[in-house]
C-alpha cells in the first residue's frame, strides 16, 4: 500500500552511510536519471547518512526504502521493480 507523504508520491530513501554507500549506494543515486518522467514525477527521492539496517547480519547493504520496504543488496533495478510494484498496488487500489 502507498504510504501519504503529504505530496502523494512515493518515497523512495537512499541510505548513503559509509557502508552503504562503498558497497553501492553510489550508483543508486543516479536512480533518478534513470527513471521515465511519467514515473519520476510519482517518485520523492531523498538520502539520509544512515537507515541503522547494518546491524541486521542477515540482510546486507546497499539499503533503500520504497515507502516502508526495505530492499536490501538494492540496485537499480530492484529499486525500480520496488517502485513499479508500489505503482501498480496505488492503481489497484484506485480500481476498487
Amino acid at each position: 500500500m502507498k504510504k501519504e507523504t503529504g505530496t502523494g508520491k512515493i518515497d523512495v530513501t537512499i541510505c548513503t552511510g559509509t557502508t552503504c554507500y562503498v558497497m553501492g549506494a553510489s550508483d543508486l543515486l543516479t536512480l533518478e536519471e534513470t527513471l521515465p518522467e511519467k514515473i519520476l514525477n510519482r517518485v520523492n527521492i531523498t538520502g539520509t547518512t544512515c537507515l541503522n539496517l547494518c546491524k541486521n547480519k542477515e540482510d546486507k547493504p546497499p539499503f533503500v526504502m520504497v515507502n516502508e520496504k526495505i530492499i536490501s543488496k538494492a540496485n537499480l533495478e530492484s529499486v525500480k521493480k520496488a517502485i513499479q510494484q508500489e505503482l501498480s498496488g496505488e492503481k489497484n487500489a484506485n480500481a476498487e
